[in-house]
């Protein structure tokens, strides 16, 4: 172990190494990449005609380009297509047919010229055929049941971060802004949808309709949208802006709540960004299930898995209307920051993903404060912190090299530590300058692209702040601190002493420092001091009232409390706020999963919050008690560890009752919902008994169970269902009109506790009667109840699922089939199986998932010998009553719910 006190002259080094990182502002031609920077595409003409029984399509792409210098060849992108024609023209140039080579390997287009092009603007004109391909990348096609139950076919694209090569050739790298005017043809019964109005329309000779978009502004080629199928459009205008929400056709009117969420969204950033959204349109687009995909924000044409926009008052759980304006939030940020300004590279990308996601958190806040949207987030902060105190972490701003690493970067710590990281900065710099400073950046940079270092220049500027210094160490290193503190009285003063180190789950302490905006309260004041060493004692008048750190629990830290500290803030429980309680149990789990304190510390508290009143305490408590279960699989301390978790949650459920009140608030509703699904799946008798009834109910009277409880009462119901029963549930699933309903039933079969049944929902992710998106994500829920068959299954099939998997999850897939796993030879298994059958560029994504796995093992190892010796010594924090709770010991744990 390293010695935690570091030299003057070492913390010197350190600050300079932190500065060699620091990148610099943008620049086009030192923006990395593949693709030369001598030729570039000014503008796209893009014309495709699908073959709907043969899954193809016809494409042709004219091309303004823009030659830098005098050039021998020009590189392109392309992937999956057939290049039948190139011809070069313009500049006085005669036109010149050119010989495509086309790599498959790097994706990349080469036409070789006979003689060399001086600097100069030329048409590039290349017809070409692709592949409408099942696996949600690039243009692809899905199948979905019509309200009047018929098949229907529906086209997408989904192009992020490098599919749009799969559709067209193009310069498919982010710092290639073009404008581009795209056309389909398509059959007089399919509607399609662009990132801009239509320009017109013609019927063709060969009983086609040609539908032609306007040009959309310069953007990046990840951006371009294409959807077609039988749709239908319901719209209204916002700030002079036609807003649409395009849907399957007949399901329009679901399409309200997203609309009015839109509007209210749209005014809301016009405002924050001092800048109008600058296209004549919106459209928010509802894929069926076929998308899997969750949403993808381009530019003026934002898709979306059809179950995270549309709301059915009918059949929709509560969680699902802050589910769609949290989604649209986000996407609709990313209009202005990710759209409007682009990241040079991808190693930027948290720079559109952590924005978006803090600003969408930001304005799901604004509009629907009872919500307690910003606690919510907690709980996402929470995920990923538990991901960046292992060793296989990545600083936020990562290097990437190519299309694989760009893909590996959507991660938590990517969107949920981008983040809490700008929550924090936007709180130590105050909520107006911290704006200021971003519609200066967005300003300097609009339709061009920039670098975290641009970002950075903006909000240093507007606040006088040392932003640069204190946000390198968050962004381009790796992990986060703990920040011990203690305290003392002399003099009638409170000197304070604070320490950070490195934290971390899978080793001892770092090295590494951060500059730390610390919030202190004290006596109701607060005050912020910067901990940018490794130790700092201050001073504060008076020694009265209780000593806080981060009481709005904004902070990507840990804090560790002396004892004495800790001590007064348990008694004083009740007076500290929803925040700082929530902040206490957080980190108190942390400092018990990682060994710095014992569990009995965090059980302790738990007593203490069991009767706290707040939604947001109990489902924190929930997903600890959850987390344990998942380590006591096959464990003897399960038993007792879910009499524990029942005792403490079915008073809260009793509380609640399972009809909702007309008081209930957002998190009551949600918290609800959660208690049902947890409780069913300990064996609670009484939950399971009452959900059979309700199902019972339901599929007499559908009316009569509120889709609030959809969820959870199918949820159970499906853990122990018969044969019949889970027949039942698969033929709805097959014919379930929407995404959400259709999901609740799939998920309800995989976590059916019968084997048999297990290996029958496993074969469905093989086979053609559910949507390929869906049905690949079978083993990974199967997997939450029966790991081991689930494993056996993905890695015998493992060549049928790679072929049915889009590109973007085939990295992560397979070792999301065991992440939950607490033993190590599991780990061992997982790297040395994948180094075997999977692409080396599986390998990044596959190690994290081992590592994730021998961190729960040693978690095991380390907690629940501590739960057992309680239980057998009486010394659980309350007296359980062994025997008085049913409990099914062939449960095995799901863990946090997919979405």
């Amino acid at each position: 172990m390293s010695n935690p006190w570091l030299s003057a002259a070492a913390l010197l080094l350190s600050a300079l190494s932190t500065m060699a990182l620091a990148e610099s502002p943008f620049s086009f031609d030192t923006t990395p990449g593949k693709l030369p920077k001598t030729v570039v595409p000014e503008h796209y003409s893009l014309r495709v005609t699908p073959d709907l029984e043969k899954n193809t399509f016809q494409g042709e792409v004219s091309i303004r380009i823009r030659v830098r210098e005098e050039v021998s060849e020009i590189v392109l992108n392309a992937a999956n297509l057939d290049i039948r024609t190139a011809r070069l023209s313009g500049a006085g140039l005669a036109p010149v047919d050119l010989k495509p080579l086309l790599d498959p390997k790097s994706e990349l287009l080469r036409f070789k010229l006979r003689k060399p092009l001086k600097p100069e603007t030329y048409a590039l004109n290349i017809t070409y055929s692709g592949q409408l391909n099942g696996q949600t990348s690039g243009f692809y096609y899905g199948y979905y049941i019509s309200e009047s139950g018929e098949k229907q076919k529906m086209l997408s694209s989904q192009l992020e971060p490098a599919d749009a090569r799969r559709l067209l050739p193009c310069w498919d790298e982010p710092v290639f802004r073009a404008s581009f005017q795209a056309a389909i043809d398509l059959p007089p019964s399919m509607m399609a949808v662009s990132n801009t109005p239509v320009e017109g329309m013609e019927k063709l000779p060969n009983g086609l309709h040609r539908t032609r978009f306007q040009p959309t502004p310069k953007m990046s080629s990840y951006l371009l949208v294409l959807v077609a199928g039988p749709l239908e459009r319901l719209s209204d205008r916002q700030d002079g802006v036609d807003i649409g929400i395009v849907t399957a056709a007949g399901k329009r009117d679901t399409g309200k709540y997203a609309l009015n969420a839109s509007k209210e969204l749209l005014r809301y950033f016009n405002e924050y960004f001092g800048i109008a959204y600058p296209l004549p349109k919106l459209d928010q687009i509802a894929v069926p299930s076929t998308a899997g995909f969750g949403a993808m924000e381009n530019w003026g044409g934002i898709t979306y898995d059809e179950a995270v926009l549309l709301y059915d008052p009918r059949t929709s759980s509560d969680s699902t209307r802050r589910g769609i304006y949290s989604v649209v939030a986000h996407e609709m940020a990313h209009q202005w920051f990710g759209d409007l300004v682009t990241m040079a590279w991808w190693d930027n990308l948290w720079l559109n993903e952590g924005f978006a996601s803090w600003m969408g958190t930001r304005a799901t806040d604004h509009a629907n404060r009872e919500w307690g949207v910003w606690r919510e987030a907690q709980f996402e902060r929470e995920a990923a912190m538990s991901l960046d105190a292992r060793e296989s972490t990545h600083p936020i701003q990562q290097p990437v090299t190519d299309e694989s690493q760009a893909t590996d970067a959507f991660d938590s710590i990517t969107y949920l530590k981008g983040q809490s990281f700008l929550r924090m900065l936007e709180t130590w710099l105050g909520a107006d300058t911290f704006r200021d400073g971003i519609r200066a950046y967005v300003a300097k940079h609009k339709y061009s692209n920039a670098t975290t270092a641009d970002l950075w220049a903006a909000l240093e500027k507007a606040s006088g702040k040392p932003v640069t210094r204190m946000a390198q160490g968050w962004t381009e290193q790796s992990g986060f601190p703990v920040v011990q503190v203690s305290a003392r009285c002399e003099a009638g003063k409170r000197l304070i002493s604070l320490r950070q180190e490195q934290f971390r789950s899978d080793a001892g302490p770092g090295e590494r420092l951060w500059v730390i905006p610390v919030a202190l309260s004290s006596g109701g004041t607060l005050a912020y001091e910067l901990l940018d060493q490794r130790a700092r004692e201050f001073s504060r008048p008076g020694c009265a009232g209780t000593l806080v750190l981060d009481p709005e629990a904004v902070g990507f830290y840990r804090v560790e409390y002396a004892p004495e500290l800790l001590a007064e803030l348990t008694h004083n429980w009740r007076r500290l706020s929803v925040d700082t309680r929530l902040k206490l149990l957080s980190d108190a789990w942390a400092l018990a999963e990682t060994g710095r304190s014992p569990l009995a510390g965090y059980l302790s508290m738990v007593e203490q919050a069991r009767r706290d009143p707040e939604p947001a305490i109990t489902a924190q408590i929930l997903g600890r008690l959850n987390h344990l279960d998942g380590l006591a699989r096959d464990d003897a301390a399960r038993p007792a560890l879910r009499a524990f978790a029942i005792k403490v949650l079915r008073p809260r459920l009793d509380k609640l009752g399972w009809d909702a009140g007309r008081g209930d608030s957002q998190e009551s509703l949600e918290l609800r919902a959660r208690l049902i699904a947890v409780l069913g799946e300990f064996g609670d008798a009484g939950v399971r008994a009452e959900a059979g009834k309700r199902f019972a109910k339901f599929l007499k009277d559908p009316a009569s169970l509120a889709a609030g409880l959809a969820d959870p009462v199918i949820e159970t119901v499906g853990r122990s269902a018969s044969a019949a029963t889970w027949e039942l549930l698969y033929q709805r699933a097959r014919t379930a009109s929407g995404s959400e309903e259709q999901r609740r039933y799939i998920y309800a079969m995989c976590v059916n506790e019968d084997p048999v049944l297990a290996r029958r929902t496993l074969e469905l992710s093989l086979g053609e009667t559910l949507p390929i998106s869906l049905a690949t994500g079978i083993p990974r829920l199967v997997a939450l109840q029966h790991q081991a068959q689930a494993w056996e299954f993905a890695k015998v099939n493992h060549l049928a699922l790679i072929k049915r998997l889009p590109t973007y999850q085939l990295n992560s897939y397979f070792g999301g089939v065991v992440a939950d796993s607490a033993d190590a030879a599991m780990a061992d298994e997982l790297e040395k199986w994948a180094s075997q059958n999977l692409p080396a560029t599986a390998m990044q994504r596959t190690r994290r998932a081992a590592v994730g796995i021998r961190i729960n093992a040693v978690q095991k190892q380390r907690l629940l010998p501590q739960l057992s010796s309680m239980s057998s010594m009486g010394t659980l924090p309350f007296e359980l009553s062994k025997g008085s709770v049913p409990i099914d010991r062939q449960l095995i744990v799901k863990g946090e719910r997919p979405h």
